[in-house]
């Protein structure tokens, strides 16, 4: 399980993960990867909430590795429960 994140500048809180449709995606920039750095950096420096889509585990490990992120979008209820500990450290 995850603590909740700042949904960008907005005074809200998300889930780290969470299953696409649950959440309110309001403002927010949703990419399909964590690749585009620009994307990201300009985005949160100006306090819009990040979301990423993932189908995978490596996918949701990446964008849960940045903290720019927001929150990570799922499309099954499998991949809500993570370690991402135990996958990062063993």
């Amino acid at each position: 399980m995850f603590p909740d994140r700042w949904f960008g500048a907005t005074g809200r809180k998300v889930p780290a993960i969470a299953l696409v449709g649950t959440i309110d995606l309001e403002g927010a920039l949703v990419l399909d990867s964590v690749d585009d750095l620009a994307a990201l950096g300009a985005a949160h420096d100006s306090g819009q909430p990040i979301v990423v889509r993932a189908t995978t585990v490596d996918q949701v490990t990446a964008a849960l590795a940045r903290p720019e992120v927001a929150c990570t979008l799922v499309p099954s209820e499998d991949l809500l429960d993570l370690d991402l500990r135990k996958l990062t450290y063993g």
